[in-house]
């Protein structure tokens, strides 16, 4: 069985205490992970502080050309790392799986590096002028999520260094083995300390968002999570940028047509499992639609093959874990109980593995917990509705803001649509198409600033006016 080390100053660092870390298809140990201890994070910030000098100092062309070798560095390496990947997270190989999520990784790492962040002149006369300069903040402290920890890593990743800055991450316990392999990766290409990987149980993220040496934290997970990082982070006004969880609404107006949207329809909704913050989680259909909706989406989810990561015929995977199975299953329960009406699914299978059918729920509406909640895994509520105006506040009716769709055969007709929904993105006969060239992140608890493009790249910096 592989102990698989902590990343830090350049260095492999084996520790004391590991985690096993389960195949969700499986429920066998795939490796052991390393469970760092607060010294060992504080032996990778004050590598990644005492990195950021010479770092910070080297020109934007030669950051730039680091980024380009790290992307180089994992397309070469690309069918190993979505190998482990599968194997730690369940998602297929294939599709829109583990080797799709790599080639986003390496997509994002070759885009950002292309980005720049000039002196900017504010006012240039004859005896003045002001320029805004953006500088880097220091040591970044990146704490990224189990359903896609290959890309999200590079996305907390790659801007931080781009723009000067020095990071530690570090990986959900459930997923931790294929970041750690992209950090050790990413250390044969950087000078030591500039990139630094822990691993935990769990315990060591207040003390990261406390920590007086780190001076920004990027989080993408839970809005509860969210909340806790902004309290430990307070004393120390730190910098955050955190992308949180989602509740995105779809609306189908009454021109669509139900068989062109329903593979569109059912990608927004199931990629991974389900488990990606942007999925489409609550989808309103017009009454002269509805049942023909819920005939297209039950008729193309049963084309849809789940099964083990490693099968190269599987469209989907398991749950990443028992505890969001069971999140998954409770959620269904509960709308079952309320009257919701199961179109397919609703049964977890019995054997091994954290594996759940996809499942559609119709006669269901607000006041339900998979309505109301994000379930976070292959379960879609379908919810009736008679106006417009209904729709719309329904699905603004909701504390989560990060992404929503709009359905028509009339794009200006959704376009009007889309402007009021009450979220950081939003998308027209599509769901959760985000790019690297987009800004992206949520509204009210969704999150705070944006990840991807040149407003993202800006988020790891600080701005210092010069008067000349």
């Amino acid at each position: 069985m592989q102990e698989f080390k902590l990343v830090i100053d350049g260095k492999l660092v084996a520790t004391e205490r590991h985690r096993p870390v389960v195949n969700p298809s499986t429920e066998t140990i795939v490796g052991l992970s390393p469970l760092a201890s607060r010294s060992d994070l504080d032996h990778a910030v004050d590598a990644a502080k005492r990195a950021f000098p010479a770092w910070a100092a080297k020109s934007s062309e030669e950051r730039a050309a680091f980024c380009q070798r790290i992307a180089d560095r994992i397309e070469a390496n690309a069918e190993d790392l979505a190998h482990l990947l599968t194997l730690e997270q369940g998602k297929p190989l294939g599709g829109l799986g583990s080797r799709f999520e790599i080639g986003g990784a390496v997509a994002w790492t070759r885009y950002t590096a292309s980005l720049d962040l000039p002196v900017e002149v504010v006012q240039d006369g004859p005896d003045d002028r002001i320029e805004l300069h953006r500088k880097p903040i220091g040591v970044i402290g990146a704490i990224t999520p189990w359903n896609w920890p290959v890309m999200i890593a590079c996305w907390h990743i790659i801007p931080a260094i781009r723009a000067g800055n020095c990071v530690v991450i570090k990986p959900s316990p459930n997923a931790p083995l294929s970041t750690l392999r992209l950090v050790e990766w990413i250390n044969e290409v950087l000078p030591p300390g500039v990139v630094n990987g822990i691993a935990d149980d769990n315990d060591l993220g207040a003390a990261m968002s406390a920590h007086p040496d780190i001076a920004k934290i990027s989080f993408t997970g839970s809005t509860a999570t969210g909340r806790r990082i902004m309290a430990t982070a307070a004393d120390t006004l730190k910098r955050l940028t955190l992308e949180l969880g989602g509740n995105d609404a779809g609306i189908v107006l009454p021109d669509a047509d139900p068989k062109a949207i329903a593979e569109g329809l059912f990608w927004g909704a199931f990629i991974n499992s389900g488990q990606t913050c942007a999925c489409l989680k609550r989808l309103y259909v017009h009454d002269s639609l509805y049942d023909a909706i819920c005939t297209a989406l039950s008729d193309y989810a049963q084309t849809i093959r789940i099964g083990d990561g490693l099968a190269e015929d599987s469209a989907l995977g398991p749950l990443q874990n028992a505890r969001q199975r069971d999140i998954v299953a409770a959620c269904v329960r509960d709308a079952v109980e309320g009257g919701g009406r199961i179109l397919i699914g609703g049964t977890a299978p019995d054997g091994k593995g954290y594996f759940y059918p996809v499942t559609l729920v119709a006669d269901i509406d607000h006041g339900a917990k998979l309505v109301d909640e994000e379930q976070f895994g292959p379960a879609l509520p379908i919810i009736r509705y008679h106006d417009i105006e209904e729709a719309i506040a329904k699905a603004n009716d909701n504390p989560s803001g990060l992404g929503g769709s709009v359905w028509s055969s009339n794009v200006e007709a959704a376009r009007k649509v889309a402007s009021r929904l009450e979220c950081g993105s939003v998308w027209i006969n599509r769901h959760g198409a985000i790019q690297p060239n987009a800004p992206f992140g949520g509204v009210k608890q969704s999150g705070i600033g944006v990840e991807f493009g040149v407003d993202g790249l800006k988020e790891f910096t600080t701005i210092q006016t010069v008067f000349i």
